[in-house]
């Protein structure tokens, strides 16, 4: 397989649990699944033509938007697509949106919004999980649309703006619309809008800067913790040799041991397969107005998750001596 062409797919199945005709397969073993499907629908590709549609149509399929949780007009929507989730936060003063899906899908983005009964004009923040395409790639789309500020972490900071996946500078089916990212956030960090505040918390590995938000949420009489996480899974992320950049198996590290003891009430993925999120809102839809509330799933994604990354690890490590040895 040639490097340029097959890597510029592969770190994109390190977003998502599963090729699309793999949906099936459980999130424990999709990272491996997605690598051998990517692997070989690349071989015969062009470098930096890969046909991102036709070979994850789920990333680009509709969804009739739907509010996850909340009372009144507040809460949480889900403005995705079936396999891209994007995020949409109504406050008093103005709106915030979680991610802009793939390039070209921003207007898609706006058109959820407005069916929901808001104007996307009235987005006042775009925030980004990481910096990757399928999460990325509409948000400089969405800001020209919306004049939003873009609030994004340091270590993800180059990337929006380059248009680039960090590590993979040369894959150009990797790039992205840049996005001039206006303000920085850092970890613990706490972003207030209206009567609305979420707090940053730097979770990196999967990217340099990547970012996961918490945020009450309140429905009837209760307030629930909503997290909404960024990603730990290593696919094609190099680990070893060199790695995608320096310092990443400290920081997947650093994301795990930081996560263990977390048991939010509510967590929101940005590949809606990993939170079971089509099941949940079946359930919802079957009149379970609390259907979204999970407090085990986050937990058990996380365990299998670092599994998965110490597996990774070992086999990059194996592979790299043997290589080196030659």
């Amino acid at each position: 397989m040639r490097w340029i062409s097959g890597s510029m797919a592969l770190i994109l199945a390190a977003c998502a649990p599963m090729a699309q005709e793999q949906r099936a397969t459980p999130p424990e073993t999709a990272e491996t699944d997605a690598l051998d499907t990517i692997s070989s629908l690349v071989d015969d590709q062009i470098p930096g033509q890969f046909d991102w549609r036709q070979n994850f149509p789920g990333w680009y399929a509709a969804v009739e938007p739907y509010r996850i949780i909340g009372s009144g007009k507040r809460g949480v929507y889900f403005v995705g697509t079936e396999g891209l989730g994007m995020y949409f936060i109504p406050t008093s003063a103005g709106h915030i949106l979680i991610d802009g899906g793939m390039p070209g899908e921003g207007q898609y983005v706006a058109d959820a919004i407005r069916k929901l009964g808001f104007d996307p004009k009235d987005i006042k923040i775009l925030l980004n999980s990481h910096a990757h395409l399928d999460h990325s790639g509409g948000l400089a789309e969405l800001k020209a649309l919306t004049g939003a500020q873009m609030i994004a972490s340091e270590g993800d900071r180059s990337a929006l703006e380059g248009g680039f996946y960090l590590g993979s500078e040369d894959d150009t089916a990797m790039n992205a619309p840049p996005v001039k990212v206006d303000r920085t956030i850092a970890d613990g960090e706490t972003l207030t809008l209206g009567d609305i505040t979420l707090t940053a918390r730097i979770t990196p590995g999967h990217s340099r800067g990547c970012t996961s938000w918490t945020m009450p949420v309140e429905q009837g009489d209760k307030t629930y913790q909503a997290l909404f996480f960024c990603s730990a899974t290593v696919a094609a992320n190099r680990l070893v040799g060199p790695p995608q950049y320096d310092g990443i198996v400290d920081d997947y590290r650093k994301t795990f041991a930081m996560t263990r003891d977390w048991q939010p009430d509510i967590f929101l993925t940005n590949h809606p397969e990993f939170a079971g999120m089509a099941a949940k809102r079946e359930k919802q839809k079957a009149g379970d107005p609390l259907a979204f509330v999970d407090r085990t799933g986050f937990p058990a994604m996380m365990a299998k998750l670092e599994q998965a990354f110490e597996q990774a690890l070992q086999k990059q490590t194996l592979k790299h001596n043997a290589i080196m040895e030659q």
